[in-house]
């Protein structure tokens, strides 16, 4: 995965917006307002990318045991977040996978009327 194709993956979800809140290295991509994916564009040129995902607790204590790539999210509570590099021991598929489990743990999290607020447009 490149860096289109996580924008492009990151931009299909239902209700994602991309902002640049910390500076302008720091691209974050949010759902209902909230943070699921954040990525330092200098790090994808210089040929580290990584991403920093939300992640359910124990599933982040088990990829950090299992994964050298995963550690806990830098800048991040270390408890609900992980930072995945790339291009190291974790499969493109599990990467999709831990962005779409980040998404879907902060959409989860949504308010009932803020979920349908962005399936109705």
């Amino acid at each position: 995965m490149n860096i289109q194709q996580l924008y492009e993956f990151c931009l299909s979800k239902n209700g994602v917006t991309e902002h640049f809140p910390f500076d302008e290295d720091t691209l974050v991509f949010k759902v209902g307002g909230k943070m699921f994916c954040l990525t330092s564009l200098k790090n994808w040129e210089k040929g580290t990318p990584s991403l920093n995902l939300k992640c359910n607790p124990e599933r982040a204590l088990e990829l950090r045991a299992n994964y050298e790539a995963v550690k806990p999210g830098y800048h991040m509570s270390k408890v609900h977040w992980n930072t995945v590099t790339f291009n190291s021991d974790v499969p493109n598929n599990l990467m999709i996978e831990l962005i779409n489990h980040s998404y879907e743990l902060v959409y989860g999290s949504l308010t009932k009327k803020t979920r349908m607020e962005m399936e109705k447009s």
